[in-house]
């Protein structure tokens, strides 16, 4: 598509299984839509995610829980597309699906630094940039260590401040606090019996609690 400047308002896509959501999710998207003034950071549950084990919770679980994370919060908001449509979850085809709804806004697709090393295994990964820029979280302390066929890409398209009002085509590596927390360890908590308070907001806890999720049999 051609990358041509718009002051339409610019949009924030973070996808995941968030199974379940927690701090580690949100805090960076949060961070991530203050740096770049984002009007909006639209959350995407995975259906069927083609490079990891399937959701233990259910489409519907997953989807209830983001809503109550971000409940509240202004310009966040659960976007379901994904669980709608049949297949592999592939990022392009939701990239491609955003675009088709915002032809000419800035997109933003949001992925973490060590998801970022692997892209190149990613389902038509060159052609993300022609459908929205690429934002690299990264901690702050984090060198940079690509893999030789993602290096020249990788600083051939990064961006500068000038960059901002491309609808896209550009990598814009960000420092965010990064939460040493994950899915898996949250769901042991569970599992265990052991409390995930501060790791994930008070109302998901509570919904868990009372579907009897990732509790034991």
């Amino acid at each position: 598509m051609v990358r041509f400047e718009t002051e339409l308002p610019a949009i924030g896509i973070l996808g995941g299984t968030f199974d379940p959501v927690h701090f580690g999710h949100l805090r960076p998207a949060l961070e991530v839509m203050q740096q770049l003034n984002l009007e909006q950071m639209r959350l995407i549950p995975c259906a069927t995610p083609p490079h990891r084990q399937q959701p233990v919770a259910s489409a519907k679980e997953r989807r209830l829980m983001l809503e109550l994370a971000i409940k509240g919060l202004e310009g966040f908001m659960v976007d379901d597309r994904e669980l709608h449509r049949s297949g592999p979850s592939y990022s392009v085809d939701t990239l491609l699906s955003l675009r088709e709804q915002f032809p000419e806004n800035p997109l933003f697709f949001l992925v973490g630094s060590d998801a970022f090393q692997g892209l190149h295994s990613w389902s038509r990964w060159t052609e993300l940039l022609d459908l929205a820029h690429l934002v690299v979280m990264q901690r702050p302390e984090q060198p940079s260590q690509l893999p030789d066929e993602l290096d020249n890409w990788y600083h051939t398209h990064l961006a500068t401040a000038a960059d901002r009002t491309l609808a896209a085509g550009k990598i814009w590596p960000l420092a965010v606090t990064q939460m040493a927390v994950s899915a898996t360890q949250i769901r042991n908590c569970f599992a265990e019996h052991r409390s995930a308070r501060f790791l994930m907001p008070e109302a998901v806890i509570s919904l868990i609690d009372q579907l009897g999720l990732y509790h034991p049999d």
